[in-house]
């Protein structure tokens, strides 16, 4: 069989999101063993015009949920919780999680010659679903979930490359 958009997303997808959840645990602990107030990691940003680490993770998971529906051609759920505590952001990474879970491989098939159309500012933007996967999903579901690690490990929080990819 060859090589297939489901595989290139959702197995990955889940392994990196599972990662995303120790990490945001790790952080629970280090905050707690360090008495450090949990909102100095959610609101922490690399530099003051980037998204904090609680964005970061809710882009992480957007990128995810929407990349997915989109490539299968259906509606792109939407989570109604908060982004404020740990606890938060773990319900939407398991919001995420049972999204990918649900995806069909069947449902995936096709994906890379669909035409998939998405809102670009105040425009909107059409291109076929292997460029969408590989130019756009992709690329900005890494970047994100990048640099929510890279905020945290910028922030003391003791992580490694291991935990970054849910190894």
């Amino acid at each position: 069989m060859p090589f297939s958009i489901y595989q290139a997303t959702v197995p990955v997808y889940l392994r990196l999101l599972a990662g995303l959840n120790a990490i945001i645990d790790k952080t629970a602990a280090h905050a707690a063993a360090n008495k450090i107030d949990p909102a100095a990691f959610l609101t922490a940003r690399l530099y003051p015009d980037m998204w904090p680490f609680a964005r970061q993770v809710n882009a992480t998971c957007g990128h995810a949920v929407r990349g997915t529906a989109r490539l299968a051609g259906v509606p792109i759920p939407t989570f109604d919780g908060k982004d404020a505590t740990f606890d938060d952001l773990k319900a939407r990474i398991a919001f995420t999680v049972a999204h990918l879970k649900g995806m069909e491989e069947k449902s995936l098939v096709d994906a890379a010659e669909k035409t998939i159309v998405f809102p670009a500012g105040n425009t909107e933007r059409s291109m076929s679903g292997s460029d969408y996967l590989l130019a756009l999903s992709l690329p900005n579901f890494y970047f994100h979930l990048t640099t929510a690690y890279d905020i945290l490990r910028h922030n003391g929080v003791p992580l490694s490359k291991d935990d970054f990819t849910g190894e």
